[in-house]
């Protein structure tokens, strides 16, 4: 399958990875009345792609980076683990050993530890960990010699960006396509649900979406960049809201969405 196609393939929403049950964030915005039209609709996506998109994106073109042999090397003052991935891409047998395999754990347990610490909302954890699990089994099974084997073993499974990160290198695209489909997912799925949440007029939406294309477009351009620090120096962008929201929001009996 060409490059192209499998980037849109892992951009589509009916990916089978439950995105399409996920606001993200939006159904209460909505509820506490901070988005109800078009134009706050607007400024919430972007919002969104400034904090939840740059990370997420930086995070998994990272995770891309540990495991994807494209030649970048560690950068200066990176760390032990840093170096090993440097030193698996210039040896690739060497990288196919148990000792490859350990290296790379290593570097993806930093990454999952300092997500975590990225994202105040134990709510919000626990949702990129169950929407990077669903991701897994779509990956597993589509991808079987991925080197998920590699991910942390985290309780509740590891990050919905490290797994979208090994899952891109699996398929073979570069890290800035893997950052792209990250920042888009975050901005997709919460516009798809404002159409449900708002009523709003799908085509307007759509071209709230294309109004953002060249933002989505800078924000993954910097999340690849910014992938070849040291996880500790990872963007570390914050939505103290969101967090507020998403805790309420998790409370709630009844709801449209899972987040």
């Amino acid at each position: 399958m060409a490059t192209s196609s499998l980037l849109l393939l892992l951009a589509d929403g009916r990916f089978p990875a439950g995105a399409h049950a996920h606001s993200g964030g939006l159904e209460a915005a909505v509820a506490a009345g901070r988005v109800g039209d078009l134009a706050s609709l607007g400024a919430f996506l972007l919002g969104r792609l400034a904090t939840a998109g740059l990370v997420g994106a930086a995070f998994a073109a990272a995770a891309h980076r540990a495991v994807a042999p494209d030649g970048a090397g560690a950068t200066d003052g990176a760390g032990a683990a840093d170096r090993a991935v440097a030193a698996d891409r210039a040896d690739p047998v060497a990288a196919s050993t148990p000792a490859g395999s350990v290296r790379r754990r290593a570097i993806l347990a930093r990454l999952d530890a300092e997500l975590d610490a990225r994202t105040a909302s134990p709510a919000l954890r626990a949702v990129s960990r169950r929407q990077g699990r669903a991701l897994l089994r779509a990956g597993r099974t589509i991808w079987p010699d991925a080197a998920f084997a590699d991910l942390p073993t985290t309780p509740g499974g590891a990050h919905q960006p490290l797994v979208l990160g090994l899952l891109c290198a699996a398929a073979g695209l570069s890290r800035t396509e893997t950052a792209t489909i990250a920042a888009y997912g975050t901005v997709t799925g919460a516009a798809s649900a404002g159409v449900r949440l708002l009523g709003l007029d799908p085509y307007q939406v759509q071209a709230l979406l294309v109004g953002l294309a060249d933002s989505c477009d800078g924000t993954a351009a910097e999340a690849a960049r910014s992938a070849d620090d040291p996880p500790e120096r990872l963007p570390a962008a914050a939505a103290p809201l969101a967090d507020i929201h998403a805790e309420v929001h998790a409370t709630w009996e009844v709801r449209l969405f899972a987040s």
